[in-house]
């Protein structure tokens, strides 16, 4: 007999046409988690610069190219190194970089070189930017550059900071207050806190109000995931949550879109804010799920939303909440009956995890694919208009490339395994990475496409672990385990702007690291058991003996006998999961 969370989608349809529009109306608004997560590789755009100088300009020169306007210089700049050398109305000749500016002292024939004395002056100017691809970026707009470059660079790293801590108190909220409330707090203001960056009137103002938005943001993606899951049932739920993720990627695609067509920051934020508008106008109709309501016997509401589910899904006979309750409580019984000694009301915390060698292994392997997995997903990501040619093809190519890729990983999950899906999808995104360092820099189209290569073997070990992780552990610390994970996997999103940033230390480094890391992860990868298949474990014994090792890590415990926590898998091992990208 199926337990009462299952009961209810025997009774109404796994995914009939409410659960289609309770779904899709869900994740439609995903994409805007996709689109501010990623909206600052356009909106922090770092253009070419140089020192402003006090005056007006006659001519400029750049070696043999003599120009009378800065703005017709800029097509001939190729390097930061170089240096303009202008000729104002008064007759001053100044030589200008990128973080000072040399005056003169005498004055003859504007030429590049120049041998005699020069005065050496900070910016205190401000400085002239290129403005041919961006009329304006956060950048630009308050001079985050040379000794405030720094204050660039924080702008995504903080960014994440806000996407992990908005996790961990919303996820909360939501199993206190409900989920169709945070639905509607965080879809909104996500709506407003976008909106409120694009007239923030100053850098710290702007990195406050887009800190706050990273929490709304992924305070929705993490309840929203749970919100639907709770909707679908157990035979469209692996393939319903994975695809939550491929919404996130549409919001890339979006910023690729309006990246291209709008050039002005502000505007551009305000443009990617409305797109999912609609959303926040029609949120407020999506109901509480029922499972909420039972926990917090509010049966008569609960009711009213099954005879919603059953009318739209032309259901005459629809489940009784009372017969829901019966089976929750048998569920309840026979869990007690079969863990009934100590380790049941043992309260177990991140100790357990490590609480012997083979145990601890695992542990630090899924926590080293956890991290790995959002530093390729994210390095892969923000590098992406770093590549050469078309940057906003770039980023669309890289978004679009993960559609395909959470389909390979259902497929592979079912029909080859876990680990053997896993393992050379890791090992592939190592190879990739040194591939990449091999492909002549001049040769745009094969870097492009071996990177997104790299984001599609990265996409599908990123997408599996989530279930992996709930399966290689037994109930009384299943949550712990992917709650930790998705902690890890959070720590590599904050670390990966960083990641990308030593670029400018040498091209290949983030590559580098992501390989090593993928590659490490893959090896370690071969040490963890094959879940396919096998029942779910429910005690530290169990969990030991599914890794062919007989040495129990607690006190002995007989195996437990209900059936409802194998039955209930999928559901909690999606719930638990904090979706964060």
């Amino acid at each position: 007999m199926a337990p009462g969370s299952e009961r209810l989608f025997d009774s109404l349809g796994h995914f009939g046409r409410f659960q289609a529009f309770v779904y899709f109306a869900s994740v439609f608004q995903a994409m805007s988690c996709g689109i501010h997560y990623l909206a600052s590789v356009f909106m922090a755009v770092t253009p070419n610069f140089v020192c402003g100088i006090p005056g007006n300009v006659s001519s400029v020169l750049l070696y043999n190219s003599s120009e009378s306007s800065l703005e017709d210089i800029w097509t001939l700049w190729t390097s930061t190194e170089d240096y303009i050398v202008v000729q104002l109305e008064n007759g001053e000749i100044w030589e200008l970089n990128q973080c000072s500016r040399s005056k003169r002292e005498v004055s003859l024939d504007l030429a590049y070189e120049y041998n005699a004395n020069k005065s050496l002056f900070s910016c205190s100017d401000g400085f002239l930017y290129d403005d041919t691809k961006w009329k304006s970026t956060v950048v630009t707009q308050w001079d985050l550059v040379c000794d405030r470059e720094w204050l660039a660079k924080l702008i995504q790293p903080t960014f994440m900071l806000g996407v992990l801590i908005g996790a961990v108190i919303f996820g909360d909220i939501a199993d206190r207050l409900g989920r169709q409330r945070v639905i509607w707090f965080t879809s909104a203001g996500q709506f407003v806190f976008g909106i409120a960056v694009a007239f923030t009137f100053d850098y710290y103002s702007f990195v406050i109000v887009r800190f706050l938005l990273a929490m709304v943001s992924s305070g929705y993606l993490v309840v929203a995931f749970v919100y639907v899951t709770e909707f679908v049932g157990i035979k469209a739920r692996t393939w319903a949550s994975m695809h939550v993720h491929a919404f996130f990627a549409m919001g890339i695609m979006v910023v690729a879109l309006v990246g291209f067509l709008v050039r002005t920051w502000w505007v551009y934020q305000i443009f990617l804010t409305i797109a999912t508008l609609p959303f926040v106008l029609c949120c407020w109709v999506l109901p509480e799920t029922p499972f909420w309501l039972l926990s917090e016997e509010r049966y008569e509401d609960a009711q009213k939303v099954i005879n919603i589910m059953a009318r739209w899904n032309k259901v005459s006979t629809p489940c009784r909440v009372s017969e829901l309750r019966s089976v929750q409580q048998d569920d309840l019984v026979s869990g007690r009956m079969g863990d009934n000694d100590a380790s049941s009301t043992k309260k177990h915390n991140i100790l357990d995890l490590f609480c012997n060698w083979h145990i601890a292994r695992r542990t630090i392997t899924v926590w080293l694919i956890w991290f790995t997995g959002s530093l390729g997903y994210y390095v892969f990501s923000l590098s992406s208009v770093s590549l050469g040619g078309n940057e906003y093809l770039n980023l669309f190519l890289i978004g679009a490339v993960e559609l395909p890729c959470y389909i390979i990983a259902c497929i592979g999950m079912d029909k080859l395994g876990r680990r053997n899906t896993l393992i050379p999808f890791l090992i592939l995104s190592a190879l990739i990475c040194v591939l990449i360092m091999f492909i002549p820099q001049d040769f745009n189209i094969s870097i492009i496409l071996a990177n997104m290569a790299g984001k599609f073997s990265i996409g599908v070990a990123f997408g599996l672990i989530y279930l992996y992780t709930a399966e290689l552990y037994p109930t009384i610390v299943r949550s712990l385990a992917v709650g930790s994970g998705s902690m890890m996997c959070r720590v590599g999103s904050v670390v990966a702007p960083f990641c990308v940033y030593l670029r400018s230390v040498w091209i290949f480094m983030p590559l580098l690291l992501v390989g090593i890391m993928a590659l490490l992860s893959g090896i370690l990868t071969l040490m963890l058991p094959e879940t396919l298949g096998k029942p779910l474990t429910n005690t530290l014994v169990e969990a030991t003996e599914m890794g062919r090792n007989k040495k129990s890590c607690s006190e002995k415990t007989p195996p437990a006998h209900s059936g409802a926590a194998l039955e209930k898998i999928e559901m909690f091992g999606q719930e638990t999961v904090s979706t964060e990208k």
